[in-house]
């Protein structure tokens, strides 16, 4: 699946409405046209971006094609987004942030003038509670 593709296809109103209609039962184009006010032709261009997302099949009933959502590729986006939101933050050190030995030492000679924004960015909102780290960051909590 193109995750942006994708994206980009739920990011609009009109088709997070279209594909809201289409979880609870199958519509065709001018069902959906009459359901959210607006032309068959716009229905078909929302329902175009969305096709090709590959979040709808259809299935033609007569004279007229029936759209049905493919649940599998939503339960995939959900998988990932839920796999981004459990992504555990890890403590910045000289090591792995790439900094030269120069430029740490720089850091540690102006520590004292560091705001709580720029603590909070840089040890994350925990910084002054003793979390795992505070060791190394000791200069923060003078």
């Amino acid at each position: 699946m193109s995750r942006m593709l994708l994206l980009k296809a739920i990011a609009d109103e009109t088709r997070m409405k279209i594909l809201s209609l289409l979880l609870r039962r199958n519509y065709c184009v001018r069902a959906l046209a009459r359901k959210l006010e607006l032309s068959e032709g716009a229905v078909s261009q929302h329902l175009k971006v969305l096709r090709e997302a590959r979040l709808l099949s259809g299935e033609k009933k007569g004279y007229f094609m029936h759209y049905d959502v493919n649940r599998d590729v939503l339960h995939e986006l959900a998988a990932e987004i839920e796999s981004l939101a459990s992504i555990e933050r890890e403590l910045c050190t000289p090591d792995e942030g790439g900094c030269h030995s120069s430029e740490y030492e720089h850091c540690h000679v102006q520590k004292q003038n560091c705001s709580t924004e720029v603590k909070e960015f840089c040890h994350g909102a925990n910084f002054s509670k003793g979390e795992k780290g505070y060791e190394y960051h000791r200069h923060c909590h003078r």
